[in-house]
């Protein structure tokens, strides 16, 4: 046997877990000396029938949206402000879904795993990725932050004042939040929209399937089920986009004005400089090193999403749509399942770069500047503190107001100052927190041996279209029960 055939073989065993949970014939625990299912290899040549994309034209109107709302805005702000409820109604659309979809994945996910060691070991190395990619993250802000000093020749008014103590008022404590990961009742997770009291909840319940064994096995086909009902929902929602795209940008057009743009352009521009250099340069190499995938390649498969964050501002809106995406690109389910919601909640590179670089420009703008040992202190109080407000547009600056309040209460009202374009830092925020999250799952899989490699090559370049309308892989040969023939006997 060849290299390459040994290659294929091990990709093929390696993403098993993940193609059984994929399809509504579950089978978890699967033993190697059962007799497997009829394979059917397609005839050499024959090409794959592409599915119908019928989206297209959809994400085309988002981008008409976005414009039309961005010449509404500038034209009638007063009529601009108006429409905020179109955006907000949209976002809370695909909040609606992303509870359903994390409980299914990661049942699923874990579930259909033989050991629960595996699922452990994925998990805590995602835990010491985003510590890691926070630490550098906070790095990066900080060393920006020093050379630009944004906020020298600001002059604080006593209508900023005000706004900026408000802020306050929406920044809880770190004890909060960990007892915030506890859901009332065992159900109520699932309707709370606390996205990391749904993932404690939907572990527990993977893992009891997990225990169950044979078992086990109807529940995990009827959560199957569930999955293709809630991903069909959310496709469905996706058609809401262009109006969603619209509101929203129109209301924070009309809300802000040119005027505040101008006056704050130096710290808006440091820090979509600062996100840029963390992605491209700081993520975009480690991705390459290690495992040999263009950055640019994988943002391009994933270009839908980074436009819908774009227009909502929320990177919460994508987290459907990446875990589907990931596993649509060879990312098993287990590694997605752990690492896409832990990571909305625990790798917030952009949420980091932003606390720095508010906090240095808010004292700098007060004339009184940070020591060295009090940004630290401070930062990383708030890198604690921020946990779980990952999709919540504002949430960021809520946790700045709450850090400076414990930390250094007379900067508290230099939060005001950033009021007025803080929609546009949330958008670079949840940009650069949805781009570290996919990299990640990524880098993650790759570690732990949950990566169809063959399969993410083949995606990247299209010879693999994501199906729009499902959001699953479900071809035909899987809907005949026969699963799908191996790459190496399809080469």
């Amino acid at each position: 046997m060849g290299a390459g055939d040994h290659n294929d073989h091990n990709s093929d065993r390696r993403h098993k877990p993940s193609h059984d949970g994929r399809t509504s014939r579950v089978q978890p625990g699967e033993d190697l000396e059962e007799p497997m299912s009829v394979t059917v290899p397609e005839p050499r040549g024959t090409a794959r029938p592409r599915p119908q994309n019928r989206t297209h034209y959809l994400y085309v109107a988002v981008v008409a949206a976005v414009g039309l709302g961005i010449l509404v805005g500038l034209l009638f702000p007063d009529f601009a402000v108006e429409l905020k409820p179109l955006g907000t109604a949209f976002v809370a659309l695909i909040k609606m879904m992303i509870q359903p979809v994390i409980f299914c994945t990661i049942v699923i996910g874990v579930g259909s795993v033989r050991s629960a060691a595996r699922v452990g070991k994925v998990g805590g190395l995602a835990l010491a990725y985003f510590l890691a990619m926070s630490t550098v993250a906070l790095a990066i802000g900080l060393l920006v932050g020093n050379v630009l000093h944004p906020g020298s020749g600001l002059h604080l008014t006593d209508e900023a004042a005000s706004a900026g103590a408000a802020q306050a008022e929406g920044a809880g404590t770190t004890t909060d939040f960990l007892l915030g990961i506890v859901p009332t009742s065992l159900f109520s997770a699932l309707t709370s929209g606390e996205v990391l009291e749904t993932l404690l909840v939907a572990l527990l319940v993977g893992f009891a399937v997990q225990a169950m064994g044979r078992t086990g096995e109807p529940i995990l086909r009827g959560v199957g089920h569930v999955q293709r009902l809630v991903f069909r929902v959310l496709a469905m929602i996706m058609w809401a986009a262009p109006v969603g795209a619209f509101g929203a940008m129109a209301a924070v057009v009309g809300e802000t004005g040119v005027d505040a743009l101008k006056s704050l352009a130096v710290l808006m521009l440091g820090f979509y400089v600062t996100c840029a250099l963390f992605v491209f340069v700081v993520l975009g190499t480690l991705l390459k090193v290690v495992t040999g995938v263009n950055v640019f390649s994988l943002f391009k498969y994933l270009g839908r999403e980074f436009l819908l964050i774009l227009s909502t501002s929320s990177s919460e809106s994508a987290l459907p749509r990446l875990i589907a995406k990931m596993e649509h690109a060879g990312v098993d389910k287990p590694t997605v399942g752990v690492v896409v919601p832990t990571g909305y909640s625990f790798n917030l590179d952009g949420t980091a770069i932003y606390l720095t670089m508010a906090s240095l420009f808010i004292a700098s703008a007060l004339g009184d500047p940070l020591s060295i040992g009090e940004q630290i202190s401070l930062l990383l109080f708030m890198m604690i503190a921020s946990k779980g407000a990952a999709g919540v547009t504002g949430a960021g600056m809520a946790t700045l107001a709450g850090g400076l309040s414990s930390h250094r209460p007379e900067l508290l009202d230099g939060v005001g100052l950033i009021v007025g374009i803080d929609r546009f830092m949330s958008e670079a925020r949840a940009l650069t927190n949805f781009a570290g999250n996919s990299v990640a799952t990524v880098l993650i899989a790759h570690w732990t041996g949950g990566l169809d490699r063959t399969r993410l090559d083949r995606v990247l370049v299209g010879e693999e279209p994501f199906d729009e309308t499902t959001m699953l892989d479900e071809d035909e040969d899987h809907a005949a029960g026969v699963e799908r023939a191996p790459e190496s006997a399809r080469a």
